[in-house]
């Protein structure tokens, strides 16, 4: 078949004569000359080395099955990886309501179109900020280090000021990404990111070294809690105190499946809470399926109007009694302002949203706690026998909510060989730390969920125990 008179089923347009039409309207005589602008110097010279394009459905599933079947995946591997994505039991009604045909596109119609997806949205919110203990809740956007970035810079608008502290044990990945927002663009200048010690014994943030570089011109401290190393902050009011007390901002990030059990970063003090909804009855997928929230308090409105983020309320209609659902001062994000928004936003998780609202109208108050109580038995019972395995300890103490660091120093072996008798043994391994955190030597971190059976954890206890020997 010619490629010259082949029409693509997933490219637009691509029938000759509109493609023909379509040059003609713009005045080009290929689709090659659109390209003009580019300096030829930047422009790759031959052709790539890529098969030729999939004509037929059939060709393009059996292709991708081809591919997907090589990986290893959590449906044949027991996986003790987290670090950002984690395994959790998603609830059959959840995918049911998700995918029905109206909720499917991550996408917002218009008021009078989608009304039944917005009012979820707007009662997803509503849990959330219920959960923790907060009044305000933008839509849900990109993923966790996307909205400390975001939480960052809305702490150096509310204030005035241009220099944040974070904790030096965050999540390596959501340090960088903050890194980046938080750089300078055209419409504002850049904020600097310091970072805050830990004690090497619990994990915690260092007070003392919080209060050395702390100062009249920091916007906010950020802290995780759980924290990436699984370390529960049970410092978090005195953070949250110092930080008010040099008129910055509290910001807390959170793992919200903890929240049945730890206290919310409402409660805490905290100004702002971010977080990923991923844990909220989304699949892994890929590394993907992840949903960035923005939280925060609602008692003085420049909160509200410093949050780029969308949101949604509930407001009367023309007719009495009649209510409906609609964007909230639509005018400050980068909808209504175009390119002079205070951030960029967008709506890409959507879908996550919906299946999270479902998931927490599932478990209710009673059936957090439950989940929080479960994940803290198993994970502390893994900790417990990998602990009594010769050369195995585990760092920072009993205080961590499904992940811990396991260090296997005094074992002579590293994490990368322990991680490759793993999954000779359909194991997953914990995640390697000795890359960006070296200090910790030859330690990984471990995640244990309710998916967890006491047989599976046993099973890793004797599987580490050999690697070790």
């Amino acid at each position: 078949m010619s490629d010259e008179f082949f029409v693509h089923p997933y490219i637009p347009n691509s029938v000759p004569a509109t493609k023909r039409a379509m040059l003609e309207e713009i005045g080009k005589e290929s689709a090659l000359d659109i390209y003009e602008p580019i300096p030829e110097r930047l422009r790759f010279k031959g052709l790539l080395d890529v098969p030729g394009p999939i004509h037929s459905e059939a060709e393009l599933k059996r292709h991708m099955e081809g591919i997907l079947a090589q990986n290893d995946s959590c449906a044949e591997y027991t996986s003790f990886l987290g670090a950002g994505t984690w395994r959790h039991f998603v609830p059959a009604a959840v995918d049911e309501v998700a995918n029905r045909a109206e909720f499917v596109s991550a996408y917002d119609g218009l008021y009078y179109t989608d009304m039944g997806k917005q009012q979820v949205k707007f009662e997803w919110a509503s849990q959330l900020g219920e959960l923790l203990d907060l009044e305000g809740v933008g839509l849900a956007f990109y993923d966790w280090g996307t909205v400390t970035g975001l939480s960052l810079r809305m702490a150096s608008r509310i204030t005035g000021r241009n220099h944040v502290l974070v904790p030096d044990t965050m999540s390596p990945e959501r340090l960088s990404v903050a890194r980046v927002l938080c750089g300078p663009d055209e419409m504002a200048a850049s904020v600097a990111v310091e970072l805050v010690g830990h004690d090497e014994a619990s994990g915690r943030l260092d007070l003392d070294d919080l209060r050395a570089k702390i100062s009249e011109e920091t916007a906010a401290v950020y802290i995780e809690n759980p924290g990436f190393l699984g370390v529960i902050e049970g410092q978090a009011e005195e953070v949250g105190r110092i930080a008010h007390e040099h008129g910055a901002q509290f910001i807390v990030g959170v793992d919200p499946v903890s929240l049945g059990v730890l206290r919310s970063p409402g409660s805490c003090g905290a100004d702002i809470a971010c977080g990923d909804v991923q844990p909220l009855g989304v699949h892994m997928s890929c590394g993907g399926g992840l949903g960035g929230f923005i939280a925060f308090r609602d008692d003085d409105p420049v909160y509200a109007a410093e949050c780029p983020l969308i949101l949604f309320t509930i407001v009367p209609t023309e007719k009495e009694g009649e209510f409906a659902f609609a964007e909230m001062m639509e005018e400050r994000t980068s909808y209504g302002l175009r390119d002079k928004g205070k951030d960029w936003v967008g709506t890409g998780a959507g879908l996550w949203m919906i299946a999270s609202a479902v998931y927490m109208s599932l478990l209710g108050p009673q059936g957090f706690r439950e989940l929080g109580e479960t994940i803290i038995k198993r994970s502390h019972y893994a900790a417990r026998a990998l602990a009594g395995i010769p050369g195995v300890r585990i760092r920072f103490g009993e205080a961590f909510f499904k992940e811990f660091v396991v260090d296997l120093d005094e074992t002579g072996k590293t994490v990368a060989e322990v991680n490759a008798a793993l999954r000779e043994r359909g194991i997953f391994g914990g995640h390697d730390l000795s890359r960006h955190f070296p200090e910790l030597g030859q330690s990984a971190l471990y995640c244990v969920t309710e998916l967890h059976t006491k047989d599976d954890l046993d099973a890793l206890a004797v599987a580490v125990r050999d690697a070790v020997a």
